[in-house]
């Protein structure tokens, strides 16, 4: 009964998103803010979903607009987290409006970490550039994140809606003052779009220090693979080999893009031994990143069915025997 009187109690929506322009358009954004959480919270509560999307995008929106990504960024996970309450399916019309929220937040260059140490200002202005800057990559990895888990909940691929991975991993790219491949690839190789990966990568190769360009390509290939993706797999290899060309001659010569070169060929028959073969040949060089063990042998039990060990098996195998 009250949930009843409540919605009827309950004002047409677009009163206050009028109202609340304004308040933020007079400089009260956190008054706004905390305004916005507690009226779409009514609206949560009388089930009268719809309307408090529309009050928290709106919210999210001029938050954004006016350079406040904290708010903004409050309110558009708020989005997510109703979207889940009211199971919202996947949609267009949803996702229009993450892409709307997700265009807001601010892209600002990151000044290069070569400063003067004996500058104090410098230093600091250094310091706080990067904070906000990992600010930001916080807030729209919160955003996104959620989004990825609500798609993939609510109609979506298993894996989350492919467009939100791509969103994600540009951003991480292109915003994030510490660049962390190994999260950035896995976003990439669930977006559907190799070859914007490829370009990333060339990009990368550009950029990063000596050894991390072929280890971040065969990761990617790697993850590709894993998930049982020969076609992008290789399209990403000959993409790269393409580009790299011109720029990276030395690129080839890579131990371990040899032997990237040579698992793609490989996995193309039914040749466990010579997978085996390959694992041992060029162990040194896989051996630098524990991670590219692991993906081969997800590698092994999606291509050929090899049961990957359980790690339990050494500490506690003999107790179960006895």
């Amino acid at each position: 009964m009250s949930r009843e009187r409540t919605r009827r109690e309950l004002p047409p929506v677009q009163e206050h998103i009028d109202k609340l322009k304004k308040v933020v358009e007079e400089g009260n954004y956190y008054g706004a803010l905390q305004i916005y959480k507690s009226i779409s919270a009514r609206y949560v509560t009388a089930q009268r979903f719809s309307e408090a999307l529309d009050i928290l995008f709106s919210g999210s929106c001029l938050e954004l607009e006016h350079g406040l990504v904290n708010c903004g960024a409050d309110l558009a996970l708020l989005f997510v987290d109703t979207l889940v309450k009211a199971k919202s399916p996947c949609n267009d019309e949803t996702l229009d409006r993450i892409r709307c929220m997700f265009k807001l937040f601010p892209r600002v260059p990151v000044p290069p970490h070569l400063v003067d140490v004996s500058d104090d200002d410098d230093v600091h202005n250094l310091q706080e550039s990067l904070g906000e800057a990992r600010s930001r990559v916080e807030n729209l990895t919160s955003f996104l994140r959620a989004a990825i888990k609500w798609s993939a909940e609510f109609g979506g691929p298993s894996t989350g809606y492919p467009e939100l991975h791509a969103m994600l991993a540009d951003y991480l790219y292109t915003e994030c003052p510490e660049l962390d491949m190994v999260r950035i690839s896995r976003h990439f190789v669930r977006a559907e779009d190799p070859e914007k990966f490829a370009s990333t990568l060339i990009n990368f190769m550009g950029r990063c220090y000596p050894g991390e360009d072929d280890l971040a390509i065969a990761r990617a290939v790697l993850m590709y693979l894993s998930m049982g993706n020969m076609k992008d797999a290789n399209l990403i290899m000959d993409e790269i080999k393409k580009q790299a060309e011109a720029k990276h001659p030395e690129f080839s010569e890579s131990d371990l893009i040899q032997f990237t070169s040579y698992l793609l060929e490989t996995l193309q028959r039914d040749a466990l031994p010579l997978f085996n073969m390959l694992r041992v040949r060029y162990k040194s060089c896989i051996d630098r990143e524990p991670l590219l063990n692991e993906l081969l042998d997800e590698i092994a039990q999606r291509f050929y069915g090899v049961q990957r060990k359980n790690p339990m098996e050494g500490m506690f195998g003999d107790i179960f025997k006895v």
